[in-house]
C-alpha cells in the first residue's frame, strides 16, 4: 500500500466507503439468498428434533397429537421449515400491552353496537 498524502485522504476515504458499502450489499444479498434457501427446505425427525431442541421421541409425540405440521411419505416423516416457523411463532406469547390493545377494540366494538 502506499503512503496518502494528506490531500489524498478524502479520495481515500471515499473509496473505502465505496468498498465497504459494496461488501455489505453482498452479504445482505448472500443472507437473504441463505433465509430464503432455509424456509423452504424440507427436514427428517432428527433435524426437526435439533431445529426445535427436543429429542426424536417427542416429535413423534407431537407428531400423533396432532401438534406439529407434518408430512408422511412412505412410512417416514418429513417437515417443512418454514411451517415449523409459523408453527413456534403462533406458541407466541402476546405482551400485556397488546392484551390491553386487544382488550380496548373488543369494548369498543361492543360499546359500539348499542
Amino acid at each position: 500500500m502506499e503512503k496518502l498524502t494528506f490531500e489524498q485522504l478524502p479520495q481515500a476515504v471515499s473509496e473505502i466507503l465505496v468498498k465497504l458499502e459494496n461488501i455489505e450489499r453482498m452479504l445482505d444479498e448472500k443472507h437473504a439468498m441463505q433465509q430464503s434457501k432455509n424456509q423452504d427446505q424440507i427436514l427428517n425427525v432428527q433435524e426437526t428434533a435439533s431445529f426445535l431442541g427436543l429429542v426424536v421421541p417427542t416429535i413423534y409425540s407431537k407428531v400423533s397429537n396432532r401438534e406439529l405440521p407434518v408430512m408422511k411419505r412412505s412410512n417416514r416423516l418429513y417437515f417443512s421449515r418454514k411451517e415449523l416457523v409459523e408453527y413456534l411463532k403462533e406458541g407466541r406469547q402476546l405482551t400485556y400491552i397488546e392484551i390491553e390493545e386487544q382488550a380496548d377494540e373488543y369494548l369498543m366494538s361492543k360499546s359500539s353496537r348499542y
